[in-house]
């Protein structure tokens, strides 16, 4: 497969192939305006110069997905199904990936849509542009790069195990990628939660259920195991909260008993209580 990656695509977007877009979506002329004026509204750099862009369109805001989606269904979208009509294609505004069958096909795939997109002002990136292989049990061969991220999901050779034949086998599978994990351990760590010993325990899990929740149904769906030690470190937080909070769960095995008594007396209380473990659940 090819695991495209478009070099400052954000920064690179021409403003007149945008538009086209746009005017192919719709029949209002006020929308086409506003879109022009904000994409060559003057931007101002630190030193205090305007500067006005002649192309792309400002990563993380809310309207630049969709502009870009728009300009790429145009631009690579409906090439790509017209070109290669027989191969899989996924894409999330500028990530995507190419399944291909073959080696041999890979490479003429990625060759070609570098070339289409410089007809369009884009360029893929050349070091992170790859040919990966879906190594697993059944494909055995050697390959420089047998792993590729997409959408927060690490997709790579995995260990598994057939319970039911009683064997051992390798998947070509997806689990919560390491920068996704390492974002939410910095989100975590910014809750604060063993300072917020002003409220009850019924507060921080109705500030850290509905986050928690989406997190466990996005990165749940496969090999949820692997986002274990991230909920591990709330379980952690929460018991250095009641030690704060509480003068006689100073001790380790006071706060520990403690732990057991909330967690059993109520299941629910937080989120990732759900996919308690035997002994994982305990910090």
């Amino acid at each position: 497969m090819v695991d495209l990656d478009i070099q400052d695509f954000f920064g690179s977007c021409p403003h007149d192939l945008i538009i086209k877009a746009v005017e192919a979506n719709t029949d209002q002329p006020w929308v086409v305006l506003y879109v022009r004026r904000w994409l060559s509204a003057p931007v101002q750099y630190p030193g205090g110069s305007l500067v006005t862009p002649d192309r792309g369109t400002p990563a993380g805001s809310a309207v630049s997905p969709v502009l870009a989606n728009a300009f790429l269904h145009y631009a690579l979208d409906l090439w790509l199904a017209r070109e290669f009509p027989g191969v899989p294609y996924e894409r999330y505004v500028d990530d995507a990936v190419v399944h291909c069958v073959t080696r041999r096909q890979a490479e003429q795939v990625r060759a070609a849509i570098g070339r289409r997109l410089e007809v369009v002002g884009l360029r893929l990136h050349p070091a992170k542009t790859r040919v990966v292989y879906c190594k697993d049990s059944r494909r055995r061969g050697m390959h420089e790069h047998t792993a590729f991220t997409f959408l927060g999901y690490t997709f790579r050779p995995r260990k598994q195990r057939n319970k039911k034949q009683g064997r051992n086998f390798t998947s070509f599978d997806a689990a919560i990628s390491g920068d996704a994990l390492k974002a939410k351990s910095l989100k975590i760590r910014s809750w604060r939660i063993h300072r917020r010993t002003g409220g009850a325990l019924d507060d921080l899990a109705n500030m850290m259920n509905p986050i928690v929740r989406g997190w466990m149904n996005y990165w749940g769906r496969f090999n949820r195991h692997e986002m274990f030690r991230l909920l591990r470190r709330i379980n952690a937080y929460l018991m250095k909260w009641a030690q704060k909070k509480y003068k006689r769960l100073r001790g380790y095995k006071r706060v520990k008993a403690w732990w057991k008594t909330v967690a059993e007396r109520d299941r629910g209380l937080f989120a990732h209580w759900a996919w308690e473990r035997g002994a994982w659940m305990a910090g």
